[in-house]
Parts: structure tokens; C-alpha cells; sequence
């Protein structure tokens, strides 16, 4: 389960539209104030929805999904605007390490706004970006055309949810007229996750996986983002993960819990659960819980939803914040594994 799933309202998404075009319309009529000398040079990005040209440097950024906020503070500017992400904010109402980098700083905290099917398109609008970020989202195709209409907007490479954590710093800092700058964040992040390494770990498999709900299963591919994350200590993903078949759009597969028993090999399983019951409901079923990893107790599953979140993402942010937390759970787990 990548984001809470949430039912399509077209109407509201009808109506949002609608009340942007008109805020856009304001906006055509007070006219343009021109751009600023050097500041002509144009960067053009190919994704999988469009083509986005940013003229000069952005200034007013807003973001969608998930670590693209992450990266443009740290790459010097704060989003007016980004998307909200309620499981897996603290009670600041913000994901903790924004909003303890944005306040660190003294600046002012971006306003969020209803992403995914529900996308608030008028607030967006009202915000007068300069530049959209979205490289790691699920923004569709009729999103896309109302926001590039809003401000230059760059989406996914290929499929919604899928880009590696570096492809999105690059692209976000080439959009930001920083590609150098993204590169030092990059080479920083790799130094960080290299150090992070235990050896300890080394030869311990795992298998990170999810579920929608009772009777089903899923893994996630070693390229996905949480996946890398937990690798970057140590561990080795289970090789039987590769020869599962992708769900499209998801970096992950869909294996089903009929199939729970090819993760035998794991040494240990790391997922999460939406909450206690969901939890309960999920280990009670008898093909999961014969998975030798979870009979043993060894198992990675935070319940706090901040980091389940901070975990499943790697960006100048995150990294630092989730790795210190990451290594308690994962000697506990080793413990049950006998490892």
C-alpha cells in the first residue's frame, strides 16, 4: 500500500478545475510583469506526460507527492505549496523532518492542499507557482493538463509512483537551475548510506511487503525507494523477489498470499500496517503467519507513522533522520532470526 487509497471524485475534481480556470483568467488579465535580465535561458524536461520549459530560476515552487519538497529545501527554497500527507504527519500537522529543517531555517511553512484523485487544483492556482514538482506521484493525464496550464510541471518518467531517489534529486534540480547542487546532494547521500553499513548485516536477506487488505500480498522491487533504504545498511534483498511480476505502475508485485511461501528464504520480512486492527486481521491469516521470517518474530514493521513514511523515502531529509531510527528495529528483528 503505497498511499491511503482513496475513491475518484471526478465532480470535485470538475469543480476544482472549473473555480482554477477562473483564478487563471484573473491571473491572464492583471498581466505579465515580465521576466528579470539574465534570466532567459530555458530548461526543457521530457516526462512521461509532457514536456515542461522552465524559464529562469523558479521561485514560487509547488510540490506533489512525496520528496520533492524534501529536496528543493535542501536544494534552497521552500515550496509555497505542497501536497499533504496525513498518516504520516506529526501533530505539527507537517512531516517532521520538513517541518523541522523549514523552521530550523525561520522560514515559512509551504501550505498544503488535498492531493491524489482529489487534487486541489484551485489552491494551486491561488498560489501562483513558477514551477510544479511531481517526479514521484501519481498525477494523471487530465491532472497534468490543467496544472501545466498553472505553472511548468514535471511528472514521472514513465509510470505514476516510479522514479529511483537520485533520478528525482537530478531532475528536480536541473528544473531549479541547481543540477551542480543536486549532484553534491546526491554524492552526499550515497557517502551517508555507505557509512550507514553494518557488517553485521551483511548476508542477511529480506523480502519488504505489503498488503490491501485480508487474503492478499504484495513485494516491493529492490529498485523501490523504502527497499533501498533498508539495503543501504547492509542487508541483501531475497533474490526470489525478482522473479515475481511487476504490477504496473507500482515498483512492486502483487504475488498474492496463495504465494506467501516463496518467501521462505528471507531472513527477515519488513512491511507496515494502517493500524492495530489491520495489523491483527493480517497476522491471524495461517499462510502468512507460516512464513518462517514472521512464525520466528522477525520482523520489521514500525508503528509509528512518521517514520514508516521517513523510511520509505530517500532524500536529503530523510536519510539522516530515518537511518538512526531504523537500526533498534532491526537488531530486534535479527534477534527473533537467530542471526
Amino acid at each position: 500500500m503505497r498511499r491511503p487509497v482513496q475513491r475518484p471524485r471526478r465532480t470535485l475534481f470538475a469543480a476544482a478545475l472549473a473555480a482554477a480556470t477562473l483564478v487563471l483568467a484573473g491571473c491572464s488579465a492583471q498581466g505579465n510583469t515580465g521576466d528579470t535580465a539574465g534570466s532567459a535561458d530555458t530548461v526543457t524536461i521530457t516526462h512521461a506526460l509532457g514536456t515542461a520549459e522552465i524559464t529562469g530560476t523558479p521561485k514560487r515552487i509547488v510540490t506533489l507527492g512525496q520528496g520533492s519538497a524534501e529536496t528543493a529545501i535542501a536544494l534552497g527554497t521552500i515550496p509555497v505549496g505542497m501536497e499533504e500527507y496525513p498518516w504520516g504527519s506529526d501533530d505539527t500537522g507537517y512531516l517532521p523532518w520538513v517541518h523541522e529543517a523549514v523552521t530550523k531555517e525561520g522560514g515559512k511553512l509551504p501550505k498544503t492542499f488535498t492531493g491524489n484523485t482529489e487534487l486541489d487544483v484551485e489552491t494551486i492556482a491561488d498560489l501562483d507557482p513558477d514551477l510544479i514538482l511531481a517526479p514521484w506521484s501519481g498525477v494523471t493525464q487530465e491532472q497534468y493538463d490543467v496544472l501545466s496550464k498553472i505553472a511548468p510541471t514535471i511528472a514521472y518518467p514513465k509510470q505514476p509512483w516510479t522514479i529511483t531517489w537520485d533520478d528525482q534529486i537530478t531532475t528536480i534540480g536541473k528544473a531549479m537551475g541547481k543540477s551542480t547542487e543536486a549532484a553534491d546532494l546526491v554524492s552526499d547521500i550515497k557517502n551517508q548510506l555507505e557509512n550507514a553499513k553494518r557488517p553485521e548485516y551483511a548476508g542477511v536477506t529480506f523480502s519488504y511487503v505489503y498488503t490491501t487488505g485480508p487474503g492478499t500480498l504484495g513485494v516491493f522491487f529492490p529498485g523501490e525507494q523504502r527497499v533501498a533504504m533498508a539495503s543501504a545498511l547492509g542487508l541483501t534483498v531475497d533474490p526470489v523477489v525478482n522473479s515475481f511480476e511487476e504490477t504496473e505502475g507500482t515498483d512492486s508485485a502483487l504475488i498474492g498470499l496463495e504465494n506467501a511461501d516463496k518467501l521462505a528464504g528471507s531472513d527477515l520480512i519488513f512491511t507496515f500496517y494502517s493500524d492495530e486492527k489491520t495489523r491483527a486481521e493480517i497476522e491471524a491469516q495461517p499462510l502468512y503467519a507460516a512464513i518462517p521470517a514472521v512464525a520466528k518474530g522477525a520482523v520489521v514493521a514500525p508503528t509509528d507513522q512518521p517514520f514508516v513514511t521517513g523510511s520509505s523515502m530517500i532524500n536529503p531529509l530523510t536519510v539522516p533522520w530515518a537511518l538512526e531510527r531504523y537500526v533498534p528495529l532491526i537488531d530486534a528483528a535479527l534477534a527473533h532470526a537467530g542471526k
